[in-house]
């Protein structure tokens, strides 16, 4: 918070970006909870192991605020890149935890029993095809981050734009929770 003997305008317009990173925060937070919505469309039973992997995601989603606060703190600092690299950490949990709920809900063993449609059914085929890029982007952000912090993060911003649009066998129909 600017002190209240300061030039607030200036003060505020120094804080950019704090506001770049709580707004690419929240897009991906808000296309996280589309993707996941598009997910339990799919999935319309849970059991315990799908309830745990949740949770872990959950826990992604939810710890994001302090490493947006820490990136945003020490953005064109000597700092930057540890602060890449926990921001994009972060981003690489949260993926593997997204692939973890879907290939734990699409094993064979559990898909039946979990699923609306069958796991071969082509809008669960192309969630799984849009998925299995998630962790090796991400993780590709973090390699970035070491050389060069801010690709790092312009990386996690171009997924969050290729996240926002649905799979390409959803795109074209609208997907409910009832069977075919």
């Amino acid at each position: 918070m600017p002190p209240r003997d300061a030039d607030l305008a200036a003060a505020l317009l120094s804080r950019w970006p704090s506001y770049v990173a709580f707004a690419t925060s929240f897009a991906t937070i808000g296309i996280m909870w589309l993707n996941h919505h598009r997910l339990f469309t799919l999935i319309h039973r849970v059991d315990h192991g799908t309830l745990v992997i949740n949770g872990l995601l959950l826990f992604g989603v939810t710890f994001l605020p302090f490493p947006t606060a820490v990136v945003a703190e020490h953005f064109g600092h000597a700092s930057e890149r540890t602060a890449a690299l926990l921001y994009s950490g972060t981003f690489v949990f949260t993926a593997f935890a997204f692939n973890g709920l879907l290939r734990y809900a699409t094993a064979p063993e559990r898909a039946a029993q979990l699923f609306a449609f069958p796991a071969a059914d082509p809008r669960v085929q192309a969630v799984v095809r849009q998925y299995r890029w998630g962790p090796v982007i991400y993780g590709t952000s973090f390699l970035v981050a070491l050389a060069w912090p801010r690709g790092g993060l312009l990386l996690i911003l171009a997924l969050a734009v290729f996240f926002a649009f649905p799979p390409r066998g959803l795109r074209s129909r609208a997907v409910s929770g009832a069977a075919p």
